[in-house]
């Protein structure tokens, strides 16, 4: 099951629901990346028994829109995690796993500091020290 975000600035990104598990884990790629990154752990997470919501940064090459990234806007990872935060919202989205790759795991702890309920817990892959 993929569900497809409504017309919004987000469908942009890309972003999906696959799966139809009671949990959620939400997968952030790094910088440079995009959710191709997480297509070899996607199947193993959804049979198992989460939904899986995947998406690309605006800074990803896999966007539709080139126009989303703003470099005085992202100049900052507080930025990233407003963008973080929008979408668990538009998709509805509480108490999850966030898996956060690189900069995406700084990205998840600023935004779980904003808003802890959105998140379950968080799972840093290399994340940056700041």
């Amino acid at each position: 099951m993929v569900l497809m975000m409504e017309k919004s600035l987000w469908s942009s990104m890309n972003a999906k629901i696959i799966g139809s598990g009671k949990e959620c884990v939400v997968l952030a790629h790094g910088y440079g990346g995009d959710q191709s990154v997480w297509e070899k752990i996607v199947p193993h997470l959804t049979k198992s028994r989460y939904r899986v919501l995947v998406f690309d940064w605006s800074f990803s090459g896999s966007v539709n829109d080139l126009n989303l990234f703003d470099l005085d806007k992202y100049s900052s990872l507080e930025a990233f995690a407003d963008d973080l935060i929008v979408l668990m919202d538009e998709m509805n989205l509480t108490s999850s796993v966030l898996i956060g790759h690189s900069m995406s795991g700084m990205v998840g702890c600023i935004a779980s500091i904003k808003r802890p309920h959105l998140f379950k817990k968080l799972i840093l892959l290399g994340a940056s020290p700041r």
